[in-house]
This record gives C-alpha cells, sequence and structure tokens, in this order.
C-alpha cells in the first residue's frame, strides 16, 4: 500500500473521532503483512485519563482480532508539526512493533516525517527485560 494511501485512511478515520473535550481529533491506520488496514480515532471520556488515543484504538483492534505482524501505520492530525504520538502510545506501539517499522508522522498541511520505532522511542522497556530479573 502507498504511504498516501495509508495517510489518507487515517485521515478519513479522523472525522469520526470523539473529542468534546479537547476538539483535537487524531487519526491512525496501522497495516498489516497480510495487507489489512486497521484504523482508530481518539475516543476522549469525562473522566480524561480513560480516554484512548487513535494509535492504541487501532493497536488494540488489529489485536483483538488476532492480528500481530505489522509493516507500517500513519498518524494524522491539525498540528503545525508533523504529530507525534504520546508516551503512553509510544510504549505500546514499542511493545508491538518491530524497532525497523515505518511510521509516518502527518498533518493537515501535508508535512510528514517518517520515522522507524527505535527513533520514536529509543531504549524502550521491552517483554524481554521482564525476564532478565
Amino acid at each position: 500500500m502507498a504511504k498516501k494511501d495509508l495517510i489518507q485512511k487515517a485521515e478519513e478515520i479522523r472525522n469520526k473521532a470523539y473529542v468534546p473535550y479537547s476538539s483535537f481529533p487524531v487519526g491512525a491506520a496501522l497495516l498489516t503483512r497480510s495487507g489489512k488496514v486497521y484504523t482508530g480515532c481518539n475516543i476522549e471520556n469525562a473522566a480524561y485519563p480513560v480516554s484512548c488515543c487513535a494509535e492504541r484504538v487501532a493497536i488494540f483492534k488489529a489485536i483483538a482480532d488476532g492480528e500481530k505482524d505489522f509493516t507500517e501505520m500513519a498518524v494524522i492530525a491539525d498540528t503545525k508539526r508533523p504529530v507525534p504520538p504520546c508516551g503512553s502510545c509510544r510504549q505500546v506501539m514499542s511493545e508491538f512493533f518491530n524497532k525497523d517499522m515505518t511510521i509516518h508522522l502527518t498533518n493537515l498541511h501535508n508535512e510528514i516525517r517518517t520515522v522507524t520505532m527505535e527513533e520514536l522511542l529509543p531504549f524502550s522497556f521491552q517483554p524481554e527485560d521482564l525476564n532478565d530479573r
């Protein structure tokens, strides 16, 4: 799938975000090795800590559907710079994405910053760290 198509899917799902508190809709599209795309938008809650970001919604949908082999992700928001994922999303992403997986961060001004998972969260806490006790 072309990068622009993955970004387009992220932009489309962004319109479904539930953001009555922040008015900051975000969309994410996650491509699996099998070619399926999982999308997610942020979903807020009056109790702010239980809200969920677009990136995690897309990942959790894929995991719940049995997918665990991912190749690429796009994230989009109406920001001045390409939108960076929050720390919680980065940690979840590092759990499921290979260190060299491509992530396209973008905005509505067509600015794109493509990074790898390792660049997005270097020296992340990994499942194997639990076995090193």
